[in-house]
């Protein structure tokens, strides 16, 4: 097990990819914090974990909120004694109103998409600091790098989830950049189209068709399962000097442009 004896934390964990996420770590042999919004489906994650005889625990966290971040960081410190990953992944997608382009709604969305992000990660460093050494992982999209055609005929669209994902990308270089001294490693996952609850919900099946057929060098549909072998190859020893890089795990779409 590449991962054992470690401390993740995953957020977003009570669904979708951060859900599988949080289950190939425990796979791994990681000690998995998930952390997690909704209660009810965080808590049936955690319980599931550890059903398979992995350590698991469950946070309810708002991961926009200060408190809450030193909170959720502070006690997995206190349960494990030390923190070697996070995988930054909760953001707001399911249910997001794509042509909402209020201010009030970008601002929603980057308290939760990247303050969150940042927060969650400002609240782990003194912990990986003390241990000189640590990993973050920062969920981007390939959603950071496509120009989308939108309606303009009311208002300036916000672009929220997309101009988010890209801010993600510059958070990732900037951070790795800065806290490699401490021997904390910081990349970025950029995945393609996911077959999640929330993609389900939120992109037409002619669009997720369309994607798949035109613009991937594979022509499946991604599932959540793909993605987290790539986090636990960043996590692991075997990515010991890889760090500042943003991993498109997109079936080629971003390499066709």
């Amino acid at each position: 097990m590449k991962l054992e004896g470690t401390v993740a934390i995953v957020t977003g964990a009570g669904q979708g990819i951060g859900e599988a996420y949080a289950r190939r770590f425990a796979q791994e042999g990681a000690r998995v914090a998930v952390v997690e919004i909704n209660r009810e489906k965080g808590e049936a994650v955690a319980e599931s974990i550890r059903k398979t005889g992995a350590e698991a625990i469950f946070l309810p966290t708002d991961v926009s909120s200060e408190d809450a971040t030193k909170a959720m960081a502070e006690a997995v410190f206190k349960k494990w004694g030390r923190i070697d990953t996070l995988i930054n992944n909760a953001a707001i997608f399911y249910g997001i109103e794509n042509f909402n382009y209020s201010y009030e709604y970008l601002q929603k969305i980057f308290s939760v998409n990247y303050f969150g992000t940042w927060l969650c990660s400002r609240a782990v460093f003194p912990y990986m600091k003390d241990q000189n050494k640590g990993c973050i992982i920062n969920q981007s999209s390939t959603a950071a790098y496509l120009h989308m055609m939108v309606p303009t005929d009311r208002e300036l669209p916000s672009f929220h989830y997309s101009v988010t994902k890209a801010a993600i990308n510059a958070l990732t270089h900037f951070m790795a950049g800065t806290i490699g001294i401490y021997n904390i490693r910081v990349n970025a996952i950029a995945p393609g189209p996911t077959l999640t609850e929330a993609t389900k919900q939120g992109v037409p099946k002619e669009i997720l068709e369309m994607i798949i057929n035109m613009m991937m060098a594979i022509k499946r549909p991604m599932q959540p399962e793909d993605l987290p072998g790539t986090a636990v190859w960043l996590a692991s020893d075997d990515a010991a000097m890889v760090t500042g890089q943003v991993i498109c795990c997109d079936g080629g779409m971003w390499m066709l442009g």
